[in-house]
C-alpha cells in the first residue's frame, strides 16, 4: 500500500502540473542519490521520496476484526495506519532556480486544491504500474508538514546533498494489512440456560 499511495500521488501532482506546464517530470526515487554516479536521473525532476514512517498511535489498539458469513466467522489483526512523511524536491539549479520555485508553487497550489485522495476518485485512475490486492480501498489525506531550521539542517544532512527547494506533506493513514485469518470459528446459533432453583 505504501507503493500505491505514492504513484497515486505522483500521478495526480504531474497530471495536475501538465496542465500549467507539460515539460514536468514528476519521479518517484532516493533524493539522497542526487551527488552520486545515480544522481543524473534525478536532475531537472520534481523528486518525491519517503524519508519517514509513523505508526498511527491513536488507531494502534483495536480489536481483531470479525468477518461473519453464513455460517462462521473470521478473525484478522486490524491493520497498521500508517502516516507517511514524503518529500518533494524540485531538483532545479543554476538558471533553473526561479523554475524550481515556480513549481515548488504548483505542488503547494496542487495540494491545497485537492487534500484528500483516493483510488476510486482518482481521474487518472488507480497506477497503472502497481499490482496489489486491495488498491481500490486506498484513501489518504494530505497535509503540509514544517519542519524547523535545524530540522531541516539534519534531513538534508542525513541526505547527503546541498538543499533544494522542497516542501515536505504529511500523508496520512495508508492502511497497511496482510489478510491473514487467525482463526475461524462458528457462530453463536442459541444460547442454553440452566437455571436451579433453590
Amino acid at each position: 500500500m505504501i507503493e500505491q499511495a505514492i504513484i497515486l500521488l505522483r500521478d495526480e501532482l504531474e497530471s495536475y502540473i501538465n496542465h500549467h506546464d507539460a515539460s514536468v517530470n514528476v519521479i518517484v526515487d532516493n533524493i539522497g542519490l542526487l551527488e552520486t554516479p545515480r544522481g543524473d536521473s534525478l536532475t531537472n525532476n520534481i523528486v518525491l521520496t519517503l524519508v519517514n514512517i509513523e505508526e498511527e498511535s491513536a488507531l494502534k489498539n483495536q480489536p481483531a476484526t470479525r468477518r461473519p458469513y453464513v455460517n462462521h466467522a473470521v478473525y484478522r489483526n486490524p491493520p497498521v495506519f500508517l502516516n507517511l512523511y514524503v518529500l518533494f524536491t524540485c531538483n532545479y539549479s543554476g538558471n533553473d532556480y526561479r523554475l524550481a520555485l515556480r513549481r515548488l508553487s504548483y505542488i503547494i497550489r496542487f495540494v491545497q486544491s485537492k487534500t484528500a485522495f483516493s483510488t476510486a476518485s482518482s481521474p487518472t485512475g488507480p497506477p497503472a504500474d502497481v499490482s496489489e490486492p486491495g488498491i481500490t480501498e486506498l484513501r489518504f489525506t494530505l497535509e503540509l508538514f514544517t519542519l524547523t531550521f535545524e530540522q531541516i539542517n539534519h534531513l538534508w544532512g542525513s541526505l547527503g546533498g546541498r538543499q533544494m527547494p522542497f516542501a515536505m506533506y504529511k500523508l496520512r493513514l495508508v492502511a497497511v494489512t496482510e489478510n491473514a485469518d487467525l482463526r475461524e470459528v462458528p457462530l453463536i446459533e442459541e444460547i442454553e440456560t440452566h437455571t436451579h432453583v433453590i
